[in-house]
């Protein structure tokens, strides 16, 4: 509940947006919340106490990240001996970034690794001390294809032959109720369609279709089932044909159609797909990085779990192979990308990074908009989307107060 009492923060001379539009208008925040001016200025004949002066910038809510495997040199799956060293990192790396949430993601490892490491990447509040808040992990595998693993060991692939008894042996139920926002599962591999609606109900996860090579009515009865995203459109999966496209036909679905996300680097999606996906279906695009330990550092060779990637001029592929291995762009990147690759306008192209990904887990009350009652993570962008100022529960983070230990 906000403290009446504590000072209130103007954001003035800005557009701020706002119900899918952005408005010239002034933003209030008071412990760590945004605030209705009409009850501070009648009810409690307040003015505010601290004025800030946007310069003509936009207001958005702080970025979310869906999915990146690490940065700055550290990975989640990797580097488990250092996990919360890396988890710090990470999130105040983001958090300077305009990343103000995200969801760490695990690629497919065996057992003991999610049983090591998945109570580090639980929820925990974004802050100046913590960095970014986490929403809880994205474990990505290994119930996935084979013929669609891409970046994924293939040892450590499995089925769900026990259906939900799988589950928990691999991750335990228990942590996934506790720590993990939502799981890719390739809907078609033995076992793991039938056991979606179960897992859904026993532990309260999203559910993801991705690195799958389903055909379209295997794609729409995970849907039904309640898979509500797909992860990484295009990347790994069935490629579109006209006759099965594949998850990807979800987007031309008649009934609800998924959210979905799109890596705008324009390596992993051609600038033509990310605008057929778009237009196909607007309200379910999710910008994402995938990023990997890489993000923020010099080329060379880095980790992917146990894997070896190769990092060169903003290519990265599993070291003597051809297969793109993550990426190393920034969130903000993306959202400009968008914009280019599409000619949205800036409110779509925000509102991929923000909204969508809030509502796709269920926290757009908290997250992902400038509504009363949200969270006060916003930043203050150039017209050009560049990231001006960064605030966390209403704390700007600096360089001089969010201090980082690049793992090199």
């Amino acid at each position: 509940m906000t403290d009446t009492s504590s000072p209130i923060t103007q954001f003035y001379n800005c557009r701020v947006l706002r119900d899918h539009a952005l408005v010239e208008d002034c933003l209030y925040i008071q412990s760590g919340k945004i605030i209705d001016p009409a009850k501070m200025f009648w009810d409690e004949q307040r003015i505010p106490d601290v004025r800030i002066d946007c310069k003509g910038g936009i207001v958005s809510p702080g970025y979310i990240d869906l999915q990146i495997n690490g940065a700055y040199g550290y990975d989640f799956s990797n580097d488990t001996g250092v996990i919360e060293e890396a988890v710090s990192n990470i999130s105040k790396g983001l958090l300077l970034q305009g990343c103000t949430a995200y969801c760490p993601t695990t690629v497919s490892s065996r057992p003991e690794v999610y049983h090591k490491v998945l109570a580090h990447l639980g929820p925990r509040a974004g802050s100046i001390e913590n960095g970014a808040a986490i929403l809880g992990a994205h474990v990505e595998g290994p119930f996935i294809s084979p013929q669609k693993k891409g970046a994924h060991e293939l040892a450590t692939l499995r089925t769900a032959k026990r259906g939900l008894a799988d589950f928990d042996e691999c991750y335990g139920l228990d942590n996934l109720r506790k720590y993990v926002a939502y799981v890719t599962v390739a809907p078609e591999v033995e076992g793991v369609l039938d056991a979606i609606p179960e897992l859904i109900a026993a532990t309260g996860v999203n559910v993801s279709s991705g690195h799958s090579n389903a055909t379209t009515a295997t794609a729409n009865r995970a849907q039904r089932g309640g898979a509500n995203m797909i992860t990484h459109l295009f990347n790994a999966m069935h490629a579109f044909h006209q006759r099965d496209p594949g998850i990807i036909g979800l987007l031309g679905a008649p009934e609800s159609r998924p959210f979905y996300g799109l890596i705008c680097d324009g390596i992993h999606v051609h600038p033509h797909s990310v605008m057929i996906a778009y237009y196909a279906h607007p309200a379910g695009a999710c910008l994402v990085t995938d990023a990997m330990s890489a993000q923020c550092l010099p080329d060379g060779c880095y980790k992917l779990g146990e894997m070896d990637v190769d990092v060169h001029d903003g290519h990265m592929y599993i070291k003597d192979t051809s297969t793109i291995a993550g990426s190393i762009i920034s969130l903000a990147e993306c959202v400009r990308n968008f914009i280019k690759f599409t000619g949205a306008s800036q409110v779509e192209a925000l509102e991929n990074a923000t909204l969508h990904p809030a509502q796709m887990l269920g926290i757009e009350g908290t997250k992902g908009s400038l509504a009363f009652g949200a969270d006060a993570d916003l930043l203050i962008l150039d017209n050009d989307l560049n990231v001006q100022r960064v605030f966390i529960a209403g704390a700007e983070a600096t360089e001089e107060n969010v201090k980082i230990s690049k793992k090199l």
